[in-house]
């Protein structure tokens, strides 16, 4: 029975990683250091609770839900404040996408709030509804409602005109 949850948590854990690695890359703004640690500080939470995981509905919701915690416990810390110095590491180009889109929008992230982040990739990357978004926040419905509207409009307010450019290539 033991090999059995120790398979299972392996072909989660290998499914789930990279979707949980993007989301992370969302809510640090770009900080794939950052990302990595919080995916493993992520699966190591899992790991934990495995053996518990039938009562689980939704093993992918929880460990989102466990990334989120993560990230925003991360960001309480003192330690939290340090800010890399100079350019993004080279990554592979990927096909389809606009570089200059992605950084314009990671950069944007990656100056709202920590809480404010979390909602808008919660709700829009994640495709979440409030009450799911307000569940992994441990928020209440209203307040993911208030964030989200203000982290829109701080979004389109530093974005302005310039998806308007991206838009039109």
């Amino acid at each position: 029975m033991k090999a059995s949850r120790a398979e299972q948590y392996r072909d989660f854990a290998a499914g789930r990683a990279a979707h949980l690695y993007r989301s992370a890359c969302l809510l640090t703004g770009g900080d794939t250091h950052l990302a990595e640690d919080l995916v493993q500080e992520t699966l190591g939470r899992m790991y934990l609770v495995w053996g518990r995981i039938s009562r689980i509905d939704n093993p992918a919701g929880y460990a989102q839900t466990v990334l989120v915690r993560a990230f925003l416990t991360h960001r309480r810390r003192r330690s939290a404040a340090e800010r890399p110095v100079g350019d993004l590491p080279d990554s592979p180009p990927a096909t389809g996408d606009d570089p200059d889109l992605r950084l314009a929008l990671l950069g944007a992230l990656g100056t709202l709030a920590p809480k404010d982040r979390a909602v808008v990739v919660l709700r829009y990357w994640e495709d979440r509804s409030v009450e799911e978004t307000a569940e992994a926040m441990q928020a209440s419905p209203a307040a993911v409602r208030t964030r989200t509207v203000r982290a829109l409009a701080r979004l389109r307010e530093q974005l302005g005109g310039s998806l308007v450019e991206f838009a039109s290539r």
